[in-house]
């Protein structure tokens, strides 16, 4: 599976994002899927995750309540909608792949990365 994630940008304070990540390979849909962020000098932390088949999906303390994750097997893509966006949300974030059925919240289930895009919020 390979990933290509785009949509980052520069945004104010409170405003809105939304990230796209298609996917090009088999079986696309034997995969969860997740959103991770890398802040400079940090590590790569967990953001949101969906399941194979888009049924569940799960987030962050940080995240649950401003963003959503959306996946459609049709199109191969996940996307991450992110609102209310503040200073410390300001990181390069990758999209990801876990192969199986369960959620996965762990950096080490995910085999597949995107190439990541830079998400700035400052006004």
């Amino acid at each position: 599976v390979q990933l290509q994630a785009s949509g980052g940008g520069l945004v104010q304070p409170g405003g809105s994002l939304r990230l796209s990540c298609a996917a090009s390979g088999r079986a696309f849909n034997t995969y969860a899927l997740g959103w991770f962020r890398q802040a400079p000098g940090e590590e790569r932390d967990f953001v949101a995750g969906v399941i194979w088949n888009g049924g569940l999906e799960y987030y962050a303390d940080s995240a649950r309540g401003r963003f959503t994750i959306f996946r459609d097997n049709a199109k191969n893509i996940v996307d991450l909608q992110m609102g209310n966006l503040k200073p410390e949300d300001t990181a390069v974030y990758y999209c990801a792949a876990a192969p199986g059925y369960n959620v996965y919240r762990d950096i080490r289930s995910y085999i597949y990365w995107g190439q990541g895009t830079q998400v700035t919020v400052s006004s």
